[in-house]
Protein backbone atom coordinates (compact mmCIF):
# COMPACT_ATOMS: atom_id res chain seq x y z
CA UNK A 1 0.00 0.00 0.00
CA UNK A 2 1.40 3.51 -0.97
CA UNK A 3 1.03 6.08 2.03
CA UNK A 4 0.84 9.53 1.61
CA UNK A 5 4.29 11.21 2.11
CA UNK A 6 2.39 14.49 3.19
CA UNK A 7 -1.11 15.36 4.45
CA UNK A 8 -2.92 18.93 2.53
CA UNK A 9 -6.04 19.65 1.89
CA UNK A 10 -4.60 21.47 -1.84
CA UNK A 11 -2.54 20.44 -4.82
CA UNK A 12 -2.41 16.80 -5.70
CA UNK A 13 -6.41 16.01 -4.27
CA UNK A 14 -7.94 13.39 -6.63
CA UNK A 15 -11.23 13.79 -7.91
CA UNK A 16 -14.38 13.04 -5.53
CA UNK A 17 -15.67 10.82 -8.27
CA UNK A 18 -12.69 8.53 -8.46
CA UNK A 19 -11.94 7.89 -4.68
CA UNK A 20 -15.60 7.14 -4.65
CA UNK A 21 -15.77 4.93 -7.19
CA UNK A 22 -12.91 2.93 -6.06
CA UNK A 23 -13.99 3.13 -2.59
CA UNK A 24 -17.54 1.65 -3.94
CA UNK A 25 -15.73 -1.35 -5.93
CA UNK A 26 -13.62 -2.46 -3.22
CA UNK A 27 -17.00 -2.12 -0.59
CA UNK A 28 -18.97 -3.68 -2.75
CA UNK A 29 -16.38 -6.71 -3.58
CA UNK A 30 -16.05 -7.23 0.14
CA UNK A 31 -19.28 -6.62 1.39
CA UNK A 32 -20.67 -9.65 -0.58
CA UNK A 33 -18.47 -12.13 0.78
CA UNK A 34 -20.95 -11.72 3.88
CA UNK A 35 -23.17 -13.96 2.66
CA UNK A 36 -20.73 -16.64 3.15
CA UNK A 37 -20.02 -15.76 6.97
CA UNK A 38 -23.92 -15.84 7.36
CA UNK A 39 -24.05 -19.70 5.87
CA UNK A 40 -20.58 -20.69 7.99
CA UNK A 41 -22.10 -19.55 10.70
CA UNK A 42 -25.32 -21.27 10.39
CA UNK A 43 -23.68 -24.12 9.46
CA UNK A 44 -21.37 -24.01 13.39
CA UNK A 45 -24.61 -24.14 14.87
CA UNK A 46 -25.06 -20.26 15.86
CA UNK A 47 -28.74 -18.91 14.88
CA UNK A 48 -29.69 -16.00 12.51
CA UNK A 49 -29.53 -13.58 15.68
CA UNK A 50 -26.12 -14.72 16.86
CA UNK A 51 -24.80 -14.30 13.26
CA UNK A 52 -25.87 -11.10 12.58
CA UNK A 53 -24.84 -9.64 15.90
CA UNK A 54 -21.41 -11.14 14.95
CA UNK A 55 -20.94 -8.75 11.88
CA UNK A 56 -22.79 -5.94 13.58
CA UNK A 57 -20.80 -5.38 16.79
CA UNK A 58 -17.39 -7.40 15.67
CA UNK A 59 -17.06 -6.32 11.85
CA UNK A 60 -13.84 -8.20 10.88
CA UNK A 61 -14.21 -10.68 8.45
CA UNK A 62 -10.88 -12.64 9.38
CA UNK A 63 -11.92 -13.00 12.97
CA UNK A 64 -15.70 -13.47 12.25
CA UNK A 65 -14.09 -16.41 10.06
CA UNK A 66 -11.76 -17.79 12.59
CA UNK A 67 -14.33 -17.61 15.31
CA UNK A 68 -16.85 -19.76 13.61
CA UNK A 69 -14.64 -22.24 12.66
CA UNK A 70 -12.80 -22.83 15.93
CA UNK A 71 -16.77 -23.35 17.19
CA UNK A 72 -17.66 -25.45 14.05
CA UNK A 73 -14.70 -28.00 14.48
CA UNK A 74 -15.83 -28.42 18.66
CA UNK A 75 -13.46 -25.74 19.87
CA UNK A 76 -14.01 -23.98 23.39
CA UNK A 77 -15.90 -20.79 22.96
CA UNK A 78 -13.17 -18.71 25.17
CA UNK A 79 -10.29 -20.07 22.72
CA UNK A 80 -12.45 -19.34 19.50
CA UNK A 81 -12.61 -15.80 21.05
CA UNK A 82 -9.07 -15.74 21.68
CA UNK A 83 -7.74 -16.66 18.21
CA UNK A 84 -10.41 -14.33 16.71
CA UNK A 85 -9.11 -11.15 19.11
CA UNK A 86 -5.64 -11.93 17.91
CA UNK A 87 -6.29 -11.99 14.35
CA UNK A 88 -8.34 -8.47 15.61
CA UNK A 89 -5.06 -7.00 16.93
CA UNK A 90 -4.34 -5.28 13.07
CA UNK A 91 -6.60 -2.93 13.49
CA UNK A 92 -5.33 -1.40 16.54
CA UNK A 93 -2.46 -0.32 13.83
CA UNK A 94 -4.07 0.59 11.20
CA UNK A 95 -5.85 3.00 13.89
CA UNK A 96 -2.88 4.70 14.87
CA UNK A 97 -1.79 5.58 11.38
CA UNK A 98 -5.37 6.57 10.28
CA UNK A 99 -5.67 8.54 13.26
CA UNK A 100 -2.40 10.94 12.21
CA UNK A 101 -3.84 10.68 8.65
CA UNK A 102 -7.75 11.73 8.77
CA UNK A 103 -7.65 13.79 12.08
CA UNK A 104 -11.42 13.67 12.67
CA UNK A 105 -13.36 15.27 15.42
CA UNK A 106 -13.13 13.33 18.60
CA UNK A 107 -16.79 13.30 18.68
CA UNK A 108 -16.66 10.77 15.47
CA UNK A 109 -13.35 8.94 16.30
CA UNK A 110 -15.63 6.21 18.48
CA UNK A 111 -17.83 5.46 15.96
CA UNK A 112 -14.95 5.58 13.27
CA UNK A 113 -13.00 3.38 15.10
CA UNK A 114 -15.45 0.36 14.68
CA UNK A 115 -14.65 1.06 10.55
CA UNK A 116 -11.10 0.57 11.04
CA UNK A 117 -10.48 -2.59 9.02
CA UNK A 118 -7.86 -4.02 6.42
CA UNK A 119 -9.96 -2.22 3.27
CA UNK A 120 -11.01 1.06 4.93
CA UNK A 121 -7.20 1.17 5.60
CA UNK A 122 -6.30 0.06 2.32
CA UNK A 123 -7.92 2.73 0.48
CA UNK A 124 -7.70 5.45 2.62
CA UNK A 125 -4.01 4.92 2.48
CA UNK A 126 -3.76 4.93 -1.54
CA UNK A 127 -4.83 8.82 -1.49
CA UNK A 128 -2.53 11.69 -2.12
CA UNK A 129 -4.36 14.30 0.63
CA UNK A 130 -6.25 14.15 3.87
CA UNK A 131 -9.84 15.26 2.30
CA UNK A 132 -9.36 12.15 -0.52
CA UNK A 133 -8.50 10.20 2.77
CA UNK A 134 -10.99 10.90 4.71
CA UNK A 135 -13.83 10.73 1.83
CA UNK A 136 -12.38 7.05 0.11
CA UNK A 137 -12.12 5.75 4.38
CA UNK A 138 -15.89 6.90 4.72
CA UNK A 139 -17.49 5.67 1.10
CA UNK A 140 -15.76 2.26 1.85
CA UNK A 141 -16.42 1.80 5.64
CA UNK A 142 -20.01 2.56 4.94
CA UNK A 143 -20.55 0.07 1.57
CA UNK A 144 -18.83 -2.85 3.30
CA UNK A 145 -20.79 -2.38 6.80
CA UNK A 146 -24.18 -2.09 5.12
CA UNK A 147 -23.28 -4.98 2.17
CA UNK A 148 -21.29 -6.88 5.13
CA UNK A 149 -24.76 -6.80 7.23
CA UNK A 150 -27.21 -7.23 4.66
CA UNK A 151 -25.45 -10.30 3.13
CA UNK A 152 -24.78 -12.27 6.37
CA UNK A 153 -27.99 -12.13 7.09
CA UNK A 154 -29.14 -13.19 3.59
CA UNK A 155 -26.72 -16.36 3.69
CA UNK A 156 -28.14 -17.40 7.72
CA UNK A 157 -31.79 -17.48 6.31
CA UNK A 158 -30.21 -19.19 3.09
CA UNK A 159 -28.53 -21.79 5.29
CA UNK A 160 -31.52 -22.10 7.44
CA UNK A 161 -33.81 -22.58 3.89
CA UNK A 162 -31.02 -25.14 2.99
CA UNK A 163 -30.70 -27.22 5.82
CA UNK A 164 -27.97 -29.46 6.45
CA UNK A 165 -25.33 -27.36 5.41
CA UNK A 166 -22.93 -30.05 5.29
CA UNK A 167 -24.46 -31.98 2.74
CA UNK A 168 -23.58 -28.97 0.33
CA UNK A 169 -20.16 -28.95 1.41
CA UNK A 170 -20.68 -24.94 2.16
CA UNK A 171 -18.52 -25.72 5.93
CA UNK A 172 -15.54 -24.81 3.17
CA UNK A 173 -17.14 -21.58 2.12
CA UNK A 174 -15.15 -19.80 5.38
CA UNK A 175 -11.60 -21.02 5.05
CA UNK A 176 -11.87 -20.45 0.78
CA UNK A 177 -12.93 -16.87 1.34
CA UNK A 178 -9.94 -16.49 4.22
CA UNK A 179 -7.18 -17.65 2.00
CA UNK A 180 -8.87 -15.54 -0.65
CA UNK A 181 -8.58 -12.56 1.44
CA UNK A 182 -5.10 -13.49 2.97
CA UNK A 183 -3.04 -14.27 -0.52
CA UNK A 184 -3.49 -10.90 -2.10
CA UNK A 185 -1.54 -9.61 1.05
CA UNK A 186 1.47 -12.10 1.05
CA UNK A 187 3.23 -9.58 -1.09
CA UNK A 188 6.87 -10.47 0.50
CA UNK A 189 9.22 -12.92 1.50
CA UNK A 190 8.89 -12.55 5.16
CA UNK A 191 5.33 -12.68 4.43
CA UNK A 192 5.38 -15.85 2.63
CA UNK A 193 7.93 -17.43 5.06
CA UNK A 194 5.30 -16.14 8.17
CA UNK A 195 2.33 -17.87 6.33
CA UNK A 196 4.04 -21.53 5.21
CA UNK A 197 5.24 -21.73 9.02
CA UNK A 198 1.92 -21.18 10.44
CA UNK A 199 0.80 -23.90 8.52
CA UNK A 200 2.90 -25.68 8.62
CA UNK A 201 2.33 -25.18 12.71
CA UNK A 202 -1.15 -25.70 12.09
CA UNK A 203 -1.14 -28.56 10.45
CA UNK A 204 1.23 -30.20 13.42
CA UNK A 205 -0.80 -29.38 16.13
CA UNK A 206 -4.58 -29.93 14.55
CA UNK A 207 -4.06 -33.55 15.60
CA UNK A 208 -2.75 -32.54 19.04
CA UNK A 209 -4.41 -29.86 20.63
CA UNK A 210 -8.02 -29.15 21.11
CA UNK A 211 -9.62 -27.37 18.65
CA UNK A 212 -8.89 -23.60 18.91
CA UNK A 213 -5.68 -23.51 20.34
CA UNK A 214 -3.87 -24.49 16.66
CA UNK A 215 -4.78 -21.08 15.66
CA UNK A 216 -3.11 -19.42 18.50
CA UNK A 217 -0.20 -21.51 18.41
CA UNK A 218 0.07 -20.21 14.53
CA UNK A 219 1.00 -16.84 15.85
CA UNK A 220 4.27 -17.94 17.03
CA UNK A 221 5.16 -17.90 13.30
CA UNK A 222 5.36 -13.91 13.05
CA UNK A 223 8.01 -13.36 16.12
CA UNK A 224 9.85 -16.71 14.76
CA UNK A 225 10.79 -15.66 10.94
CA UNK A 226 11.43 -12.02 12.53
CA UNK A 227 13.95 -13.80 14.94
CA UNK A 228 15.73 -15.85 12.42
CA UNK A 229 15.85 -12.17 9.44
CA UNK A 230 17.53 -10.43 12.72
CA UNK A 231 19.50 -12.80 13.64
CA UNK A 232 20.85 -13.62 9.96
CA UNK A 233 20.82 -9.77 9.20
CA UNK A 234 23.35 -9.29 12.01
CA UNK A 235 25.51 -11.79 11.14
CA UNK A 236 26.61 -10.14 7.62
CA UNK A 237 29.60 -8.53 7.14
CA UNK A 238 30.11 -4.70 6.71
CA UNK A 239 29.90 -3.91 3.31
CA UNK A 240 33.94 -2.43 3.26
CA UNK A 241 34.68 -6.39 4.44
CA UNK A 242 31.81 -8.19 1.39
CA UNK A 243 34.03 -6.23 -0.76
CA UNK A 244 37.58 -6.58 0.23
CA UNK A 245 40.27 -4.07 1.38
CA UNK A 246 39.34 -0.47 0.22
CA UNK A 247 42.18 1.54 -1.49
CA UNK A 248 44.72 2.56 0.57
CA UNK A 249 44.63 -0.73 2.84
CA UNK A 250 45.55 -2.53 -0.55
CA UNK A 251 48.88 -0.45 -0.96
CA UNK A 252 49.82 -1.22 2.63
CA UNK A 253 48.46 2.44 4.26
CA UNK A 254 47.48 1.78 7.72
CA UNK A 255 46.27 4.94 8.86
CA UNK A 256 42.87 6.54 8.38
CA UNK A 257 42.30 8.32 4.49
CA UNK A 258 41.87 11.87 6.91
CA UNK A 259 44.99 11.62 9.11
CA UNK A 260 46.94 10.93 6.19
CA UNK A 261 45.17 13.87 4.27
CA UNK A 262 45.30 16.19 7.46
CA UNK A 263 49.43 14.73 7.51
CA UNK A 264 50.09 15.86 3.98
CA UNK A 265 48.71 19.48 4.69
CA UNK A 266 50.78 20.36 7.39
CA UNK A 267 53.91 19.20 5.70
CA UNK A 268 52.40 21.34 2.56
CA UNK A 269 52.35 24.13 4.87
CA UNK A 270 55.67 24.19 6.98
CA UNK A 271 58.06 23.40 3.94
CA UNK A 272 58.12 27.75 2.88
CA UNK A 273 59.00 28.44 6.38
CA UNK A 274 61.80 25.70 6.44
CA UNK A 275 62.96 26.72 3.09
CA UNK A 276 63.42 30.48 4.44
CA UNK A 277 65.40 28.92 7.50
CA UNK A 278 68.03 27.73 5.80
CA UNK A 279 68.42 30.78 3.12
CA UNK A 280 69.10 32.67 6.29
CA UNK A 281 71.78 30.07 7.82
CA UNK A 282 73.53 30.09 4.23
CA UNK A 283 73.81 33.65 4.44
CA UNK A 284 74.81 34.12 7.94
CA UNK A 285 77.39 31.46 6.70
Amino acid sequence: MREPTEISDGAGARPDRAVIRDALGVGVAVGLSGFSFGVTSAGAGLDVLQTCALSLFVFTGASQFALVGALAAGGNPFTAAAGAFFLGIRNAFYGLRLAGLLRLPAAIRPLAAHWVIDETAAVAFAQPDQRSARLGFTVTGASVFALWNLTTLAGALGASALGDTDAWGLDAAGPAVFLALLAPKLTSATDRAVAALGVLLVLVCVPLLPAGVPVLVSALAAPAVLAVRGRAGAGEPPASDRHGATAPEEYGATEPREVRSQEAGERGATAPQEARARETEESAR
